[in-house]
């Protein structure tokens, strides 16, 4: 099946990262502007770096097609890595703020 192998966990990530934060933790992270900016200057390296080492023309990072969904953008990014990438960035912040309520709340 199409799309299962990559594509599926990558929305499972973003998807249990959601919860954690909605049904767990609620530190607020996201209504927090600053988190937004972490989150574009997230981007403005992920793109170049991710768009380098994923273009089709010398990729240096392989895929198994059948595996994606095939949305490649921008720079023949697969959009599943955007996906990861927030789920990564997100849990770890979330992680962060709660270790530090913990500590001073």
């Amino acid at each position: 099946m199409t799309g299962l192998g990559y594509t599926l966990p990558a929305i499972v990530a973003v998807l249990a990262v959601c919860a954690l934060e909605f049904a767990l933790l609620h530190t607020g992270l996201f209504r927090r502007p600053a988190y937004w900016l972490s989150m574009v200057i997230v981007l403005g390296f992920q793109i170049p770096v991710d768009g380098w080492l994923t273009k089709r023309s010398a990729p240096i990072v392989i895929y198994n097609e059948p595996q994606t969904s095939g949305i490649r953008f921008p720079l023949d990014i697969p959009i599943e890595d955007f996906l990861f990438g927030f789920a990564l960035v997100t849990a770890v912040l979330l992680l962060w703020e709660r270790q530090h309520a913990s500590r001073h709340g």
